[in-house]
This record gives structure tokens, C-alpha cells and sequence, in this order.
């Protein structure tokens, strides 16, 4: 029997998601920065911008996935982008990420969501094995463009 379970996180969950969250930035090509992140994700929570969840093995955080909504204006309804999706290297192979995902999903269809919509690097090929594992599909109609800022430093692979 697993000990893993899955939760919404709150405000009183900020200190340790921050750390995971830190964990994430370095993982995608950033400079850790944990005050940084810590004040990302407490605007979010001061805000009500972002519906996070974390998964535990007992009180041990191996990960957190976030959620921000959206609207369709096509299909006259809410969606939600599934931006941030992380499990500690301890947490990975034990089903973390599937866990999240039915939390997610749970929560975006309680909430009369249409849609989830989420990117995955090119190159994530186990990423996309469990998404479409999941039940996901790679879109088919429209292919994404970004333009950054001047704020925005890019990575040389374009992020």
C-alpha cells in the first residue's frame, strides 16, 4: 500500500513548496533562486492566480503540480494550463505524476473546465509518454508562437 498521497496546497504549504518549486527552475535551465520563488508563488496564493497541488510520501514533498485558469472564448468556457509539473528525483517511478494529474484533471473538470492545455519540451520524451498515457493529445490544428519582452531573458534553446 502506497503512502503517497495528494492534496490542493495552501498558504501554510509555502515554505516546502517553495523549495520544490526552486527545485523546478534549475531543473528547466534557471539559477536557483529560493526568495525568488518563494515570492512568485506567494503572489499567486495572495492573488488567487494559480491552483497548485503537492504530493507527499508521508510528510516528505516529492512533488506539485500548478494550475492557472484561463478562459475559451470559443467555447464559451473555462480551461485550465497545466504550466508547472515537477517530482523530486526520489518521488520519480513511484506513479507521483499520474497522481497529480488525476488531481488536476478532478479538479479542472469539478470546475466546469472544457479543457486542460499543457506544453511539453520536445525533447521530454518520457513527459510525453505519460500524457498520453494519460490520455492526452498532442494538438493536431495549432502550432504555439511566443514573444517575449525585453524583461524576458531567453535560454538558448528558446524557453
Amino acid at each position: 500500500m502506497s503512502s503517497i498521497t495528494v492534496r490542493q496546497a495552501i498558504f501554510s504549504d509555502l515554505e516546502e513548496l517553495s523549495g520544490l518549486f526552486d527545485q523546478y527552475r534549475v531543473f528547466q535551465g534557471r539559477q536557483s533562486d529560493l526568495p525568488a520563488a518563494r515570492s512568485f508563488l506567494q503572489a499567486r496564493f495572495d492573488h488567487g492566480e494559480s491552483v497548485v497541488f503537492m504530493a507527499h510520501e508521508g510528510t516528505t514533498p516529492l512533488g506539485f503540480a500548478q494550475l492557472y485558469p484561463s478562459y475559451s472564448s470559443t467555447a464559451l468556457a473555462r480551461v485550465f494550463i497545466l504550466n508547472d509539473l515537477f517530482v523530486h528525483e526520489m518521488g520519480r517511478r513511484k506513479g507521483v505524476a499520474s497522481r497529480l494529474l488525476v488531481a488536476l484533471e478532478g479538479y479542472a473538470w469539478a470546475h466546469g473546465a472544457a479543457r486542460m492545455t499543457l506544453n511539453v519540451a520536445m525533447g521530454n520524451t518520457p513527459g510525453q509518454a505519460l500524457y498520453e498515457a494519460q490520455g492526452w493529445h498532442k494538438d493536431a490544428q495549432f502550432f504555439m508562437y511566443h514573444r517575449h519582452g525585453n524583461a524576458e531573458k531567453v535560454l538558448a534553446d528558446g524557453r
